[in-house]
């Protein structure tokens, strides 16, 4: 199997000023072209080569670990993006966040208070188990919930790439402005 890299949802420039074009141009258009092309030459010959994605991410290890699971993280973080995005969820995911983190506007604090006090690079998390409850995880580097045997609903990217030519060191401000261009009706339907 071959993976390519899914043509984004919006123009490059739709979701500014939250995240600028040219982020979107290095942080998409690079750095998940990279990912993605270095996982093709890794399963090439391999019992890798026919897996699903999801599959490679729980069974692998190192650079194809490595690899494969920024290939997955990066589409489902910029899929979860929309222009006209923002506001809160609704349905099943709203009554669960509200009923396990006292409301959304709780939520969000410990959300964003997570992803900026994850030392170095990796992704915040809000993840379900099998019975429904809600996690918020810290993972380093390349880590996905997927290995813990959680459902990923959303993610924050906090390596530097996500964030730095718009904001510089102010993870917690590139954070914030996120919730700004969430697409709830896609981030909901994972739940």
């Amino acid at each position: 199997m071959i993976y390519t890299q899914p043509e984004l949802p919006y123009a490059k420039d739709a979701l500014q000023p939250a995240i600028s074009q040219m982020t979107v141009d290095y942080h998409y258009g690079k750095h998940e072209k990279a990912y993605i092309a270095n996982l093709n030459k890794l399963i090439e010959g391999t019992e890798y080569a026919d897996m699903e994605l999801e599959d490679i991410i729980r069974e692998s290890k190192g650079a194809l670990f490595n690899n494969a699971s920024q290939a997955w993280n990066h589409i489902f973080y910029f899929f979860s993006f929309s222009p006209d995005g923002g506001g809160e969820p609704q349905g099943e995911l709203k009554k669960a966040i509200d009923s396990q983190f006292g409301s959304f506007e709780d939520f969000k604090k410990a959300f964003v208070q997570a992803g900026a006090s994850i030392f170095g690079s990796g992704w915040v998390w809000l993840s379900k188990d099998t019975d429904g409850r809600l996690f918020i995880t810290q993972e380093s580097n390349a880590g996905n919930p997927l290995t813990a045997g959680l459902t990923p609903i959303l993610t924050f990217d906090v390596w530097e790439h996500a964030y730095y030519l718009d904001y510089q060191n102010r993870r917690a401000d590139a954070l914030e402005k996120l919730w700004d261009i969430i697409d709830w009706d896609v981030v909901s339907s994972r739940y």
